[in-house]
């Protein structure tokens, strides 16, 4: 997985860095009207990464009026990644939803043998006419959490549990910090990397060892709540990462930072039933207002000026605020982002420092 990972922050970098301005292309249209299908990674309901794809079916199909008909558990392996699609394909659906970046290749070849046909994939790092590669901006989300945890806590001191230190999950852990510290300007969060995506025996033992350090409320981007259910039984608080979290550990869930694909894929598959359906060949990078990811949004714990204020900033993001917008300096003071400015995409898929405030351990 880790270097399946390094490969997609490379890709990502590559991308976003070679140009940020998409070339004209002809528009792709069905010969029918859209028929949907989903190949997942994991099982449906793993709590974190896949159920945010199978919450999301769901509510396209309400949002559609189809069924939309998915299989679980196809690992990133091309034969069976291929053998799944076309399965599909062979009974007549012709748009196909993968959700996974270890799909990227697979997909791409289908896709090409496939030309009439329409594919998107999760965290994909390739693009074609008929293809497009999808991730949302989940800082936007995590900086609101931040915000939220910061406020709940008495002393600023905040923790995070992270998977790996790479980009992607670096913008994460800043933006939490600069979300916390637009509520209390001294808050610190202390982040443990546990060295991967989901493995709660790790999750645990990060959680009790920041715990044990004084931190009032865990925040994660990992993919099981067993940080928020650490939190739980040691009374403390914590904030979710993929999805809302809250029915693993009611009372300690503050709020979760989540991916809500539905919104970014109904209006995609209606612009492909409409015809002329043109694909970004960098992919396409969502935030909240363009429906990659949003907060669920909070613990009767949290005081409705609190809130007021985190919906605020959430409007103000949708309305074009920038998180990492200068003047922003890294952990050892030195500036990184100028009065004036902010991190391009580019820039933001090369993270390789952190803001001010943030404590990394391993």
């Amino acid at each position: 997985m880790t270097f399946l990972c390094r490969r997609l922050l490379i890709a990502f970098a590559l991308l976003m860095a070679v140009a940020p301005v998409a070339s004209a292309q002809e528009g792709f249209s069905l010969k029918e009207p859209p028929k949907v299908a989903m190949i997942m990674i994991y099982q449906k309901n793993d709590g974190g990464w896949t159920q945010a794809f199978e919450e999301a079916r769901v509510k396209l199909e309400g949002e559609l009026g189809m069924k939309i008909p998915f299989v679980e558990n196809v690992p990133e392996d091309e034969v069976q990644i291929r053998s799944a699609a076309e399965k599909f394909i062979q009974r007549g659906f012709n748009v196909i939803i993968g959700t996974s970046f270890g799909y990227s290749d697979a997909f791409k070849k289908l896709s090409e043998a496939y030309p009439d046909k329409a594919f998107f994939n999760a965290a994909g790092t390739t693009n074609g006419k008929n293809l497009q590669g999808f991730y949302a901006r989940t800082y936007e989300t995590q900086y609101l959490c931040g915000m939220v945890a910061a406020a709940q806590s008495k002393t600023g001191k905040l923790g995070f549990v992270a998977a790996h230190p790479f980009p992607v999950v670096n913008w994460t852990v800043s933006a939490f910090a600069l979300g916390a510290r637009q509520v209390k300007p001294d808050a610190t969060v202390t982040t443990i990397f546990i060295g991967a995506w989901g493995d709660p025996v790790k999750e645990r033992a990060a959680a009790q060892a920041l715990l044990e350090q004084g931190v009032e409320v865990v925040g994660q981007h990992v993919n099981t709540p067993t940080p928020l259910i650490v939190a739980g039984e040691k009374g403390a608080l914590g904030t979710g990462h993929n999805r809302d979290m809250t029915e693993f550990s009611p009372k300690a869930t503050l709020c979760s930072a989540g991916f809500v694909w539905d919104r970014y894929l109904a209006g995609e598959v209606k612009k492909i039933a409409a015809g002329g359906w043109k694909t970004n060949p960098y992919g396409a990078f969502m935030g909240i207002k363009d429906g990659g990811t949003d907060i669920a949004c909070c613990n009767a714990v949290v005081s409705k000026d609190v809130v007021a204020k985190v919906m605020a900033e959430r409007d103000a993001i949708i309305n074009g605020k920038k998180i990492f917008a200068g003047p922003l300096v890294d952990t050892g003071g030195k500036e990184r982002v100028a009065a004036g400015a902010s991190l391009s995409d580019g820039e933001l898929w090369k993270l390789d420092w952190y803001v001010k405030g943030v404590i990394t351990q391993k």
